[in-house]
């Protein structure tokens, strides 16, 4: 028997099983590093179909493991949008720790593009991205950074939708996160320059890492790639990406500036919202041939350039 059976048929004693005598686990859809995800009833609520994501047994004893997933819980139970996932319950004070969420019938951005064995079309790339950039929005706007913006945490579903999830490294308001010297902190395929650097971030650290995950929707390829985590991040820090036209002609131009725009190393460099950069997006999906005569790192002075405008434009307000 295969260790990978072997993970299955140990979970797979949970079936039947009735959490709180209320979610009854039905199936199972997946044992990851740290937990476990069943298809499930609510009993309570008409048997409406349900996700369970349960700690193992082991991580459920780690304290910062416990601590990321309440993380997710808060995160993802304050926001009601069409693109994240939505989670209904956590319950982390008895022996068995689960959150319940939406059940969610699709398969990951990452797997979507792993099959597809090539570049997104634009056509697709673009309803992906705007439907990632809505979901970031709505995030910002209720002060949560996810901070692990990435393919795997991007679900595809059978009609088109989006929907993000894993939230439990996010920056939550009033809430404890999980800080650098903890076991994850992002991807390093995909972490911002800043957030590499263990600095402090903010919502533009998001904007880097779904510039790092356009680029490889229309490459095929990460922006980086090393012999070990630690020289991905040096590069994150030091090098800037190749053009994605210069590995596929077929990126449209103004879809290179948006994702270079969106992986300046200097956040003051890219967008300063999700929103802006949706707009951008927005405007390109009508006309694929758009190029953009200036976008927020046309200099590579940007830094003192847009210093300087910002007090400016807070004079001007003043007056």
């Amino acid at each position: 028997m295969s260790e990978k059976n072997e993970k299955y048929d140990k979970y797979k004693a949970y079936l039947g099983h009735i959490l709180d005598k209320r979610y009854v686990l039905e199936h199972l859809i997946g044992v990851g590093g740290m937990a476990v995800v069943f298809r499930a009833r609510d009993i309570t609520l008409n048997d409406m179909t349900v996700a369970v994501k349960m700690l193992k047994e082991e991580a459920a004893l780690d304290e910062q493991i416990v601590k990321r997933f309440k993380t997710e819980g808060k995160a993802q139970s304050t926001i009601h949008h069409p693109n994240i996932v939505r989670v209904f319950e956590v319950s982390v004070t008895g022996e068995v720790k689960y959150m319940v969420m939406e059940y969610v019938y699709g398969i990951t951005l990452k797997n979507y593009l792993v099959g597809k064995k090539g570049p997104l079309s634009f056509d697709e790339l673009m309803s992906y991205g705007i439907q990632v950039l809505n979901a970031m929005a709505e995030a910002h706007d209720n002060m949560i950074i996810h901070r692990d913006i990435k393919p795997q945490n991007i679900m595809v579903l059978q009609n088109g939708q989006i929907k993000m999830m894993d939230f439990g490294i996010a920056k939550v308001p009033n809430t404890e996160t999980v800080t650098v010297t903890d076991k994850a902190i992002g991807t390093v395929y995909y972490m911002s320059p800043e957030q590499a650097r263990g600095k402090k971030v903010d919502t533009r650290t998001d904007i880097y890492s779904f510039g790092a995950t356009l680029y490889e929707l229309c490459t095929g390829k990460t922006p980086f790639n090393g012999d070990s985590p630690c020289d991905i991040l040096v590069k994150h820090i030091t090098e800037e990406p190749i053009p994605p036209r210069s590995i596929n002609s077929a990126v449209p131009k103004g879809l290179e500036q948006i994702i270079l725009c969106a992986m300046s190393k200097s956040p003051l460099d890219r967008f300063d919202t999700a929103e802006e950069m949706l707009g951008y997006m927005k405007k390109l999906r009508k006309n694929k041939k758009l190029r953009f005569k200036e976008l927020p790192n046309y200099s590579r002075f940007g830094d003192v350039v847009r210093k300087i405008k910002k007090v400016f434009k807070r004079k001007k307000d003043v007056k």
